[in-house]
Order: structure tokens, then sequence, then C-alpha cells
């Protein structure tokens, strides 16, 4: 069994907008993280997946509930050295390339910026190597250090970004809908840079997208969120070839496939959360319906779910 590296325990995310309402960006979700795998989270736009991105690594300090890494709280009172000390354990790569990089600084000091903060580099000429050599990573060269971001395309964008998220030697990687932003020719390519960083270097993934067929390229596993709620998880072979949800069949079925005549035919099934009828005080939560596959289901809907395993 793989070691956990995270441990999300009924995280709740909620912002106040105005003087009374209330948006639960995030609704009491646990799952767990596992060393030197790629999980995949998925959902419609605003169904609060980037926000629990952004919760995991304390860009925002979570409402409630835990993030555990290697057994340590992530929330909560800490030193600057304690913060330090998990800001380079743990970091993320943005969804917009352009946004994310300091127009105004050159490509060298936007890499080497962690190095400098965490003080990775004994001098001048070893700061400089270091980043000569993570450009190389990332699919770029050394005469790349002297530009700014506006020089780049997209897709080199994106790799800086990469880059930079590497320059600290991370264990754990947010990835938070790294490819939305990118042509669908480059996006492949950085999926695979992606793929490719993992098994040289160990690294584990958030991977955070809508784009359910690149999610199942990359994921080992795969969530499904709506409206701040985890509605599914399971590894990604099942869910796609078993998803039990209703929420998440409806998202597959609208997956389009390069076959005009699966198109032409192509039912696309609709979700009703009212469709659940759930009794007022129902116990309504994530239950394992077989192993590894998990719903967010009542007791009643667990058993129909297992019977029709049972059956089919």
């Amino acid at each position: 069994m793989a070691e956990k590296l995270l441990e999300i325990k009924n995280l709740k995310q909620h912002f106040n907008v105005g003087k009374a309402n209330e948006v639960k960006a995030v609704d009491g979700i646990s799952f767990d993280i596992y060393k030197g795998e790629t999980l995949g989270l998925v959902g419609e736009s605003g169904c609060g997946k980037s926000t629990t991105g952004r919760s995991i690594i304390r860009l925002y300090d979570a409402t409630d509930g835990e993030v555990l890494y290697e057994g340590e709280s992530v929330h909560g009172k800490k030193s600057k050295k304690e913060l330090k000390k998990f800001n380079r354990k743990m970091q993320m790569i943005f969804q917009d390339p352009y946004a994310s990089l300091n127009q105004r600084m050159k490509v060298m000091d936007i890499i080497a910026e962690g190095i400098d903060i965490h003080g990775l580099a004994k001098d001048a000429k070893e700061r400089e190597q270091m980043v000569f050599d993570l450009l190389k990573t990332v699919g770029l060269n050394k005469e790349h250090a002297n530009r700014y971001p506006h020089e780049f395309s997209g897709g080199q964008r994106q790799r800086l970004g990469i880059a930079r998220a590497l320059a600290v030697d991370p264990d754990f990687i947010i990835a938070d809908e790294p490819i939305s932003a990118l042509d669908v020719s480059i996006q492949a390519q950085v999926v695979n840079l992606l793929k490719e960083l993992q098994e040289e270097k160990g690294l584990t993934y958030l991977f955070i997208a809508h784009d359910l067929s690149m999610v199942k390229y990359i994921s080992d596993r795969i969530g499904v969120m709506y409206f701040g709620r985890m509605v599914e998880l399971a590894p990604a072979e099942d869910l796609y070839n078993n998803p039990m949800h209703p929420y998440t069949q409806s998202l597959l079925s609208a997956i389009p496939l390069p076959d005009p005549n699966y198109e032409r035919n192509r039912v696309r099934k609709s979700y009703d959360p009212a469709s659940h009828n759930y009794a007022e005080g129902e116990d309504v939560r994530m239950r394992e319906v077989s192993p590894g596959h998990f719903v967010d289901c009542s007791e009643r809907e667990f058993e129909a779910l297992k019977a029709g395993i049972i059956k089919g």
C-alpha cells in the first residue's frame, strides 16, 4: 500500500459575500493523496476544485477541517521557519501562465526567486547554473534566461511556471488547470512533460482540470466535485468505465469522441440534484461501493449501487 502524503479531512472553505450571504465554495470534503500518484480533480467551473487546491496549499485559511501533510497540520499558527519549510515541500502551477509571471522580471530572476528565498545556491554562479538546468529540464535553453515573459508563447510560459515550481525541489505540486489557457496542440506537450518529471523526480500531483479526457490520461485516481462536495472518487479507469454518481455520468456523457456515428447518436445525460429525493436528516456521505470506489450517497442508494454491481 502506498504511503499517504496528504490527508484532507472535512475541509470547508466558506466566503462571506455581502452582509448576509455565505458562499460554501468547499463544503466538507475528505480524501487522501498518496506519494508518487496523480490525483485528478474535475468538475464544472465554480464547483470548488481550484479553491480546494488553494486551501490545501494555504493560499486560503480553511474555514474548518484539517489538511495534514506527512502527518503535520498545514493550517493553524506557524512560525516563519515552519512556513518556509512547508512552502518548499509544496508548490503550485497556476492556470494563467501570463498573469502568474512577473512581467517586469527576467526569467533568470523569476525562476531563481525560490532559490534565493530558501538559500539553495552558495553563490551567483551556482544560482545561474541551477536556473540553466531547470530551463533544460522543462525543454527550454539557457539563452531564454535573459528574456522577459512577454517574449514567450503560452506553452513556453507554462514551462517557465513549471520550472519555477521545481526550483525548490518540492515533493508535491498542485497543478491548477495548467493547460486550460493553452492551445490544444500544446496541452499534450505540457501534460507529457509533467508525467516525465513525475517519473524522474518521484513527484506527487493534484491535477485540477475540467477536461476529463486529459485528466484520465495523467491521473491514477480521479475525484469529481459538484457545488463544493466530492461526489465520486475512484481509480481513473474504474471511474470512466463504471461511473456511479449521476453527476459523473452526466459529465462523461458530454465528452466528444472522434467518431461521426457515435457523435450523431450521442445522448447527453443531464443531472438534476432533486432526483435523489433525500428525506430530511438522511445520512448522505462518501461510501465505498467497491474497492477504492467511493460515492456520495445515502444508505438507500448505497445498497442499490452494491446490488447493481452484484447483478452485473
